[in-house]
């Protein structure tokens, strides 16, 4: 039985990665948005992660991928019907300390390569597994997505205004915060204590249980009488005058959220409302239509970007309302290099930060069956076994991109 490799082993010298995790092995069995992201996150603080790929997926006329979840990875092109690409599968996880997985409940095992299959050749194995549902439960075995995910968990009843339905945070609660983060953060935890009892072991993250998990302050203000209305009533989902975002003269949006007097007190004085002294209170929950037609039409006298001008060397917690391509160019991101370029795309780039091993983008992301024999010959398999592997088409090269890294 192999012990496959643990965070203290040599790091593969054929790469020249960066960041607290070089040195961990990850096989990344190719899914969709949250475990990809988790995968990306492991791998922008230096995890050597290489993504199984379905053979299936090998586009012979397509060699450049613009997608940054699969940022910093090899691609290895797999046929998960042959068995022998499933007996290599498990021959892959004997030599990893991670493999992440995002099928359906019982996929995996039906393929031979469930956590069993593969803690078989591995003790140490780290098994993370990504769903919506969660491994049991009454819809574990059901089809959903993000929004069904996070309105069973009872994040999306808190968003959008009282009069109108709940809005769909697009993706990131569920796939990328409840799902994604969640995954990624619970296989550190699993290493960490295999470090003490040298023993790996599942980790099921669902993106319903980690969009519950993101409301649990909400849970204790409720609980302390602080969150007492319904969607949109509240104070910071938009139901306070000085916690929301109001359309500026251009027809742009900025950003307000002074909840603390002092900060309060310099929205008013930047507003120009200071001394109207028929101005409601801002804790005056009965009067907040009031107060937020006059913060409205105080807003609308000037563009978003000269609001932004305007408050951004005070307190007052007034920002500019930004689309992710605007983001890329704000002065704030831009000293702090949030964003990056890699492959052409400018992207949002690694965090947290480090002092000492700071992470990176550890390359562009590849297409399928770009690595193949190169990963091949990295993970231990010698080139008449890999030759014998691609004449089977258990495994594919892609034939155009050539072996990079």
């Amino acid at each position: 039985m192999s012990r496959g490799s643990d965070l203290s082993r040599a790091p593969d010298t054929t790469r020249s990665a960066t960041g607290p995790l070089v040195g961990l092995r990850v096989l990344e069995i190719a899914s969709m948005a949250p475990a990809p992201f988790a995968c990306t996150l492991l791998a922008d603080l230096g995890a050597e992660v290489l993504r199984v790929d379905r053979a299936s997926d090998v586009d012979p006329e397509t060699y450049r991928s613009t997608d940054p979840l699969a940022r910093g990875r090899r691609s290895l092109a797999v046929d998960l019907k042959h068995p022998e690409g499933i007996a290599l599968v498990k021959r892959l996880a004997a030599r990893a300390d991670v493999l992440v997985e995002g099928f359906r409940p019982g996929v995996a095992e039906r393929l031979g390569i469930g956590p069993d299959d593969c803690r078989a050749v591995n003790s140490r194995l780290i098994y993370a597994r990504m769903t919506g549902w969660g491994q049991t439960g009454p819809l574990a075995p059901r089809a959903g997505h993000d929004i069904n995910y996070i309105a069973v968990a009872g994040a999306l009843g808190l968003m959008g205004p009282a009069d109108r339905p709940p809005v769909p945070p697009v993706n990131l609660v569920g796939d990328f915060g409840g799902g994604g983060m969640l995954l990624a953060v619970g296989v550190l935890a699993a290493l960490y204590e295999r470090e003490r009892s040298g023993r790996g072991q599942v980790v099921d993250a669902a993106m319903v249980d980690g969009a519950a998990l993101l409301t649990t302050a909400l849970h204790g203000l409720r609980a302390a009488g602080a969150w007492p209305g319904e969607r949109g009533e509240n104070l910071l989902d938009g139901g306070a005058p000085f916690y929301t975002t109001y359309e500026t003269a251009d027809g742009g949006y900025v950003a307000v959220g002074p909840l603390e007097e002092r900060f309060y007190a310099q929205l008013l004085t930047g507003l120009g409302l200071d001394q109207d002294s028929d101005l409601p209170g801002q804790y005056e929950r009965e009067r907040w239509p009031e107060l937020r037609q006059r913060l409205a039409a105080a807003f609308k006298e000037r563009t978003r970007d000269e609001w932004a001008d305007h408050f951004v060397h005070t307190d007052a917690c007034v920002t500019p309302v930004l689309t992710p391509w605007e983001a890329h160019n704000h002065p704030h991101n831009a000293a702090r290099s949030v964003f990056v370029e890699s492959g052409g795309v400018r992207q949002p780039g690694p965090a947290p930060r480090f002092d000492r091993t700071p992470g990176a983008v550890q390359g562009p992301p590849p297409v399928p069956g770009r690595d193949t024999r190169t990963a091949l010959a990295d993970w231990g398999v010698d080139t008449p076994e890999a030759d014998r592997l691609l004449a089977s088409a258990a495994v594919v090269q892609h034939p155009r991109t050539g072996e990079s890294r």
